[in-house]
């Protein structure tokens, strides 16, 4: 089980454009540590403030096998991108959803890290991928929202199904 609740795709907080962080607090801190075993339990690669119902620009990432490379992001700013390609793509508040995305296969970021420190990562492949799908997230965007409008609605139908199911 989760240590924190993950958010599910209907929820408002989801839709919502997340809020700077001015600050580096012992809550903020919490928040990110929570957010890691949260992720991990998961089995994710990413999760973003918002995903567990906290609308502030953090996410934290770890697309490393051994779940041993964390990036806690804070205020995180996609500043280049190269080469798009498309490939499937999951997520955390879309349980069991996977469809092919268009994303950059490269990104450079920047952002605040715990300590407060700024820094920048050059990004290929999937943590590539990753970056820019958390960050939509604190931007309310959602990776159905790449989809064409007829694969959205379908994906939309079908987790309409699951929630009277009760399976969402």
């Amino acid at each position: 089980m989760s240590k924190l609740e993950i958010k599910k795709y209907g929820s408002a907080v989801l839709r919502k454009k997340s809020e700077k962080i001015s600050k580096i607090t012992s809550e903020i801190e919490c928040l990110a540590k929570d957010m890691l075993e949260t992720m991990y339990l998961a089995n994710g690669v990413g999760l973003a403030a918002p995903q567990v119902g906290a609308s502030f620009r953090m996410c934290v990432i770890d697309v490393t096998k051994e779940k041993n490379n964390p990036f806690i992001m804070i205020n995180p700013e996609i500043i280049s991108v190269e080469n798009k390609v498309s490939e499937e793509e999951g997520c955390l508040s879309f349980p069991g959803v996977y469809e092919k995305v268009g994303r950059f296969k490269k990104v450079s970021a920047k952002y605040t890290d715990l300590n407060g420190a700024d820094k920048t990562i050059a990004a290929e492949g999937f943590l590539a991928k990753a970056i820019q799908h958390e960050i939509d997230h604190l931007d309310a965007k959602l990776f159905i929202d790449y989809l064409p409008d007829w694969k959205r609605k379908s994906v939309e139908s079908e987790i309409k199904r699951k929630k009277k199911t009760g399976q969402w």
